[in-house]
Protein backbone atom coordinates (compact mmCIF):
# COMPACT_ATOMS: atom_id res chain seq x y z
CA UNK A 1 0.00 0.00 0.00
CA UNK A 2 1.27 3.47 -0.91
CA UNK A 3 -0.10 6.74 0.39
CA UNK A 4 0.91 9.98 -1.30
CA UNK A 5 0.40 13.54 -0.09
CA UNK A 6 1.13 16.55 -2.28
CA UNK A 7 1.90 20.02 -0.95
CA UNK A 8 3.49 23.29 -2.01
CA UNK A 9 0.82 24.59 -4.34
CA UNK A 10 -0.45 28.14 -4.27
CA UNK A 11 -1.22 31.34 -6.16
CA UNK A 12 1.77 32.91 -7.89
CA UNK A 13 2.46 35.41 -10.65
CA UNK A 14 3.66 34.43 -14.10
CA UNK A 15 7.42 34.17 -14.36
CA UNK A 16 7.94 33.09 -10.77
CA UNK A 17 8.76 29.70 -9.27
CA UNK A 18 7.09 27.13 -7.07
CA UNK A 19 8.25 23.86 -5.58
CA UNK A 20 5.84 20.98 -5.11
CA UNK A 21 6.36 18.12 -2.68
CA UNK A 22 5.11 14.56 -2.84
CA UNK A 23 5.51 12.75 0.48
CA UNK A 24 5.06 8.99 0.44
CA UNK A 25 4.11 6.53 3.13
CA UNK A 26 5.35 3.20 1.85
CA UNK A 27 7.46 0.35 3.12
CA UNK A 28 10.10 0.76 0.41
CA UNK A 29 10.02 4.16 -1.25
CA UNK A 30 13.09 3.37 -3.34
CA UNK A 31 11.11 0.59 -5.03
CA UNK A 32 8.55 2.89 -6.67
CA UNK A 33 8.75 5.25 -9.60
CA UNK A 34 6.88 8.53 -9.23
CA UNK A 35 5.07 10.62 -11.77
CA UNK A 36 3.57 14.10 -11.68
CA UNK A 37 0.37 14.80 -13.58
CA UNK A 38 -1.87 17.85 -13.76
CA UNK A 39 -5.49 18.56 -14.55
CA UNK A 40 -6.84 21.93 -15.57
CA UNK A 41 -10.57 22.73 -15.39
CA UNK A 42 -12.44 21.07 -18.23
CA UNK A 43 -9.39 19.18 -19.43
CA UNK A 44 -8.09 15.66 -19.07
CA UNK A 45 -5.36 14.83 -16.61
CA UNK A 46 -2.02 15.07 -18.41
CA UNK A 47 1.48 13.83 -17.82
CA UNK A 48 4.06 16.31 -16.52
CA UNK A 49 7.17 14.42 -15.40
CA UNK A 50 8.37 11.08 -14.11
CA UNK A 51 11.38 9.80 -12.19
CA UNK A 52 12.78 6.32 -11.75
CA UNK A 53 13.31 4.56 -8.44
CA UNK A 54 16.96 5.63 -8.14
CA UNK A 55 16.38 9.07 -9.63
CA UNK A 56 18.75 8.31 -12.48
CA UNK A 57 16.07 8.53 -15.16
CA UNK A 58 13.71 11.43 -15.65
CA UNK A 59 11.35 12.36 -18.47
CA UNK A 60 9.25 15.46 -19.09
CA UNK A 61 6.33 16.58 -21.15
CA UNK A 62 7.42 18.93 -23.92
CA UNK A 63 5.34 21.73 -22.41
CA UNK A 64 7.42 21.78 -19.21
CA UNK A 65 10.81 20.63 -20.42
CA UNK A 66 13.61 23.01 -19.33
CA UNK A 67 11.26 24.88 -16.95
CA UNK A 68 10.40 22.02 -14.55
CA UNK A 69 12.74 19.66 -12.71
CA UNK A 70 11.72 16.45 -10.95
CA UNK A 71 13.95 15.00 -8.23
CA UNK A 72 13.70 12.71 -5.24
CA UNK A 73 15.23 12.10 -1.84
CA UNK A 74 14.74 8.45 -0.95
CA UNK A 75 15.96 9.06 2.60
CA UNK A 76 13.04 11.46 3.10
CA UNK A 77 10.46 9.50 1.06
CA UNK A 78 9.85 12.65 -0.94
CA UNK A 79 9.73 13.65 -4.59
CA UNK A 80 10.01 17.27 -5.64
CA UNK A 81 8.80 19.19 -8.66
CA UNK A 82 10.64 22.47 -9.10
CA UNK A 83 8.64 24.70 -11.41
CA UNK A 84 10.33 27.79 -12.84
CA UNK A 85 9.16 30.46 -15.27
CA UNK A 86 5.55 29.60 -14.55
CA UNK A 87 2.91 30.48 -17.11
CA UNK A 88 -0.86 30.95 -16.72
CA UNK A 89 -1.33 27.75 -18.73
CA UNK A 90 0.44 25.85 -15.94
CA UNK A 91 -2.62 26.48 -13.76
CA UNK A 92 -4.02 23.12 -12.68
CA UNK A 93 -4.35 20.65 -9.85
CA UNK A 94 -1.09 18.76 -9.65
CA UNK A 95 -1.06 15.10 -8.64
CA UNK A 96 1.76 12.73 -7.84
CA UNK A 97 1.38 9.02 -8.45
CA UNK A 98 3.36 5.83 -7.81
CA UNK A 99 4.10 2.96 -10.17
CA UNK A 100 6.50 0.06 -10.57
CA UNK A 101 8.14 1.73 -13.58
CA UNK A 102 8.49 5.35 -14.73
CA UNK A 103 5.90 6.09 -17.37
CA UNK A 104 3.97 8.83 -19.16
CA UNK A 105 0.75 6.76 -19.11
CA UNK A 106 -1.83 7.38 -16.40
CA UNK A 107 -2.92 3.74 -16.26
CA UNK A 108 0.61 2.66 -15.28
CA UNK A 109 0.17 4.32 -11.90
CA UNK A 110 -1.64 2.42 -9.16
CA UNK A 111 -1.58 5.00 -6.37
CA UNK A 112 -2.49 8.68 -6.48
CA UNK A 113 -2.43 11.60 -4.10
CA UNK A 114 -5.29 14.05 -3.58
CA UNK A 115 -3.61 16.85 -5.51
CA UNK A 116 -2.45 20.39 -4.83
CA UNK A 117 -3.75 23.48 -6.62
CA UNK A 118 -1.35 25.67 -8.58
CA UNK A 119 -2.70 28.94 -9.92
CA UNK A 120 -0.55 31.24 -12.06
CA UNK A 121 -1.84 34.75 -12.63
CA UNK A 122 -0.82 36.85 -15.61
Amino acid sequence: QVQLVESGGGLVQAGTSLRLFCAASVRSFSAVAIGWFRQAPGKEREFVATISQSGGYTYYADSVKVRFTISRDNAKNTVYLQMNSLKPEDTAVYYCAAASVPSTARNTYNYWGQGTQVTVSS
